[in-house]
């Protein structure tokens, strides 16, 4: 398969656990997708498989933009910091649900946060921990010693 049928069926991966997070929360299919990783592991995979091309590329790295831009002009690269982003996303999304549930904030609170973390990444999680705050004031954030 070439780099734009996996695009294609990485996306559809991915929008089909994000459907299922924002309208199934509690569907024990949903439940399980969750507390697998399954859909992000089979995600790494795949990054993994992409990502070996990086140490073939002429002038790509991390530590310039002009070097991440000679990356990603290569579509097997481009795919894996796509795959990347799906991942880390869902990810995000998983945490967001888990907590929400946790908490018992209203599911209706938790979509849109879902739908921006799907979209735009930080920005859903951002705005999920704002409503954190606002409904769990008093809660002290966790601290790892």
């Amino acid at each position: 398969m070439d780099p734009s049928q996996i695009f294609s069926a990485v996306s559809a991966i991915a929008a089909l656990q994000w459907l299922l997070l924002i309208t199934l929360p509690k569907w024990k299919v949903t439940n399980w997708l969750v507390s697998t990783a399954a859909v992000p592991l089979l995600l790494a995979v795949i990054y993994g498989i992409y990502i070996l091309g990086f140490f073939g590329i002429e002038g790509g790295g991390f530590g310039s933009i002009q070097e991440v831009r000679t990356l990603f002009s290569d579509d097997k690269l481009l795919l894996a910091g796509w795959v990347h982003y799906l991942a880390f996303d869902l990810l995000i999304g998983f945490y967001i649900s888990r907590s929400a549930q946790a908490k018992n904030i209203s599911h209706w609170l938790v979509i849109p946060c879902l739908v921006l973390t799907f979209m735009f990444g930080p920005c859903g999680y951002l705005l999920y921990r704002l409503i954190q705050q606002i409904k769990s004031p008093n809660e002290k954030p966790a601290h790892t010693n």
